[in-house]
Parts: structure tokens; C-alpha cells; sequence
């Protein structure tokens, strides 16, 4: 069996594993082997795909890696608007109960309104913030 075809067999394995493990970092290093694959077919020596197939996957996975690390973080679940629709929307608060809670009527139900710790409880406009089980916090806008 020709070089080609082991290191064009190896890539698909990799890639395989990928499908079923969902990560990027497998594709990666499977362009690393095509490319090796690709350095078989143009007539070059084992060392010299072996660097290759190193070079290409083993680069191509610090660079990823980097630029995954400059990304800024996401925000969590409870705060995260694509997770969570009600993130950003707008309340109206009348009254704070004596237990820091408050009762609002948003999207056609009642909800359980709480401040945002280290913020004072004050009627009129909030902004959602985060979704704590069924209670929004809420900022002053």
C-alpha cells in the first residue's frame, strides 16, 4: 500500500473522530496528515511527510489555540443573550417588597423581580441582567 493512501486512511480516521467527539482540534490535525498525504503523492521521503504532517497539524492547532485564547470570554448561561432571550429587556417595577423581591408582569406572567446585588432597590425602569430558575435580575436604567 502506497504511502499516500496510509496517511489519506489516517486522515479519514481522524476525521471520523472528530464527527464523534466534536471537537476542532482533530480537524486540525487531520489537515495535517491530507498534507502529508499530499507531500506522499508529490514523490517526497518519509521524514520529510512525518515533518510535515507535524508541522501543518501541530501549527495549525497552536494558531487556533491563540486565537482562541485572544477571543474575549462568554458570559455565563444565566447572562448570556444568546441563550437566553429575556436578557436586555425592559420591566417596569411599581413597587419593591420588604424581602428585596418585587413583583412584575412581563410577556403576559407574573415574575419575581430582584436587584442586582450591591444596587439599591428603585421603582421605575429596569433592564433584565441575568435569569436566576424563575427570577430576573434586574438593573436601573
Amino acid at each position: 500500500m502506497a504511502n499516500s493512501t496510509i496517511w489519506w486512511l489516517i486522515a479519514g480516521a481522524v476525521i471520523v473522530a472528530e464527527l464523534v467527539s466534536g471537537t476542532v482540534y482533530l480537524l486540525l490535525l487531520a489537515a495535517g496528515f491530507a498534507a502529508a498525504a499530499i507531500a506522499a503523492h508529490l514523490g517526497f521521503g518519509m521524514v520529510t511527510q512525518l515533518l510535515v504532517a507535524a508541522v501543518i497539524g501541530v501549527g495549525a492547532v497552536l494558531v487556533w489555540h491563540s486565537i482562541q485564547r485572544k477571543r474575549p470570554a462568554e458570559p455565563p448561561t444565566e447572562a448570556n443573550r444568546d441563550v437566553n432571550l429575556d436578557i436586555g429587556e425592559s420591566v417596569y417595577v411599581d413597587n419593591w417588597n420588604p424581602d428585596g423581591t418585587a413583583t412584575v408582569r412581563y410577556r403576559g406572567a407574573q415574575w419575581t423581580v430582584v436587584q442586582r446585588a450591591g444596587h439599591a432597590p428603585s421603582t421605575g425602569e429596569h433592564r433584565v441582567v441575568e435569569l436566576i430558575g424563575s427570577r430576573l435580575v434586574v438593573d436601573k436604567i
